[in-house]
């Protein structure tokens, strides 16, 4: 993956479950910062793995998501860790 642009706008497909009663639904964010801190801090744990983040050229998923939020380029501040 080239070098990751977190300020670009960013669409959210997050993996469809029966189970979850929060998150699930297609959203679009201002910035992908702000895609991958909803993923990681307000997503269910369990539909990280199926969850797809599309921004300019790119799509992430899963386990790259997180690792994008975990990098230090990663622009926000983490309430997790």
């Amino acid at each position: 993956m080239s070098k990751f642009n977190y300020g670009a706008p960013a669409e959210l497909f997050p993996a469809p479950t029966r189970k979850a009663k929060k998150g699930g639904k297609y959203r679009r964010f201002d910035t992908a910062a702000d895609a991958i801190r909803y993923v990681v801090e307000e997503l269910p744990a369990p539909m990280l793995g199926g969850t797809i983040l599309e921004t300019e050229n790119e799509r992430v998923a899963g386990d790259a998501i997180r690792a994008l939020y975990d990098s230090n380029d990663y622009p926000l501040k983490r309430s997790l860790n």
